[in-house]
């Protein structure tokens, strides 16, 4: 009776425990898609994300980094000729001669997604066009963006102008990361006062609706509004050649998550699959600080130090993006030498830490040094108090019998200059006599 008792109490633990199940993926129709961390870019989903295809006006994310990395936001800029020349699409209707600071053209571009504008801030950057794409594709693969290749700052279609998913991803990455940019794309409304040339203000408005509008889409059978909880960015795009592009940006408490959609058929699907994508993030996955800084390690023995061990800490904070509902602990992995040799410097990296799940590199910190050790001086061998030999180190025998043999030859060198000395003054009295 007992045996079925027990049998029965484990069979019924084994059922109602909480079992970790991998996430269904989310149903996305367009071409291209992906969702990352924003903060550590470690990739959540994914969907034929190095495919090269046109980014449309999503390249006015690097033309807008660059904007803010090389130019002067309070300058005044004297619109050229050539600037409104060519232009089709999105615009503010610039014109020659028309005088704006540079950072109502950076609003313009960002907000407005103004192709004037864009070029207007190339040519003011670089002189031409020609050679301010120069300068976003030597950015781009700064960055590890591998697969893109851009021929203008504003993104109309143009032979051997493309991107990839990833590639956006992780320039909105680098690009939210500058706090000028990221307050410029968390608003969708900018007001450009009067110039010279117009005389009535430009009142800009986002294409990007995840940040306001209460147009309804269907996800997952429920209508709901496009505008999406924790929205602060980032930029819309459409050609003829690219269709609907949008790449987003959402941050709930801690966790905040970039996504982008390339292709899409329609408007509606484009913010149907964005919402499938963060939502996706959000659901499945939660951050997790899994080191903080100064966070203390171990004290490591130190050889010949003014101090016989070094304390070591973590030297900075570290999050990582974990999935929800994993029964595994978080592991880590130390590596740190047992000891170390005089002198170390406060700051230096002594060693690191890997913290693993399941196998899986989460992150990795640096292990430095919380405190100095400086090199110990040679010890005295006479103590100043007693005047007694110090021998309890093996190293004071060789320095003793140093000195008594030093002091043996002194002392036979001058016996012998003695010595030499009454010889001679025997010589010279004999001499005399």
């Amino acid at each position: 009776m007992k045996k079925y008792v027990v049998f029965m109490l484990l069979l019924f633990l084994l059922l109602n425990s909480p079992v970790y199940s991998a996430p269904s993926t989310p149903n996305i129709s367009s071409e291209a898609a992906i969702v990352i961390d924003a903060n550590t870019g470690k990739i959540l989903f994914e969907k034929n994300i190095n495919k090269k295809l046109a980014p449309a006006s999503t390249t006015k994310i690097m033309t807008g980094i660059l904007a803010i990395e090389m130019g002067d936001l309070s300058k005044n800029v004297i619109i050229d000729k050539e600037t409104p020349l060519g232009i089709i699409g999105s615009h503010i209707a610039l014109e020659p001669g028309e005088i704006l600071t540079f950072e109502d053209l950076l609003y313009a571009l960002l907000i407005q997604s103004a192709n004037d504008s864009a070029k207007a801030i190339a040519i003011n950057l670089s002189g031409s066009v020609e050679e301010f794409a120069k300068l976003m594709n030597k950015k781009a693969k700064e960055l590890g963006a591998k697969n893109t290749h851009f021929v203008n700052p504003h993104g109309l279609d143009e032979e051997n102008h493309f991107s990839t998913a990833y590639d956006l991803a992780i320039i909105a990455k680098y690009a939210m990361k500058n706090d000028t940019f990221r307050n410029i794309v968390n608003n969708y409304k900018y007001k450009i006062e009067k110039t010279n040339k117009k005389d009535v203000p430009r009142y800009l408005k986002s294409q990007n609706k995840l940040m306001y509008s209460n147009e309804e889409i269907n996800v997952d059978g429920n209508y709901i509004p496009i505008k999406y909880s924790g929205a602060n960015g980032i930029k819309t795009g459409f050609t003829d050649n690219a269709r609907y592009c949008l790449v987003s940006s959402a941050k709930r408490g801690e966790q905040e998550l970039i996504a982008v959609v390339l292709k899409a058929s329609n408007m509606k699907a484009l913010y149907t699959d964005t919402h499938n994508l963060l939502n996706f993030g959000f659901d499945n996955f939660y951050t997790n600080k899994i080191a903080y800084e100064r966070q203390f390690i171990k004290n490591v023995k130190v050889e010949n130090g003014d101090k016989a061990f070094v304390t070591t800490v973590i030297d900075k904070n570290l999050s990582a993006i974990i999935p929800k509902g994993t029964n595994s602990n978080i592991e880590t992995k130390l590596n740190l030498p047992d000891k170390l040799k005089a002198p170390i410097p406060k700051g230096r990296v002594i060693g690191n830490i890997e913290y693993l799940i399941d196998g899986k590199t989460l992150g990795t910190a640096n292990i430095i040094a919380a405190i100095e050790v400086n090199q110990k001086p040679l010890p005295a061998v006479i103590d100043s108090k007693s005047n007694n030999f110090i021998l309890k180190k093996w190293w004071s025998w060789p320095i003793v019998l140093f000195l008594i043999w030093r002091s043996y030859i002194s002392v036979r060198r001058y016996k012998k200059r003695k010595k030499r000395k009454r010889r001679k003054a025997t010589f010279v009295y004999s001499k005399k006599i």
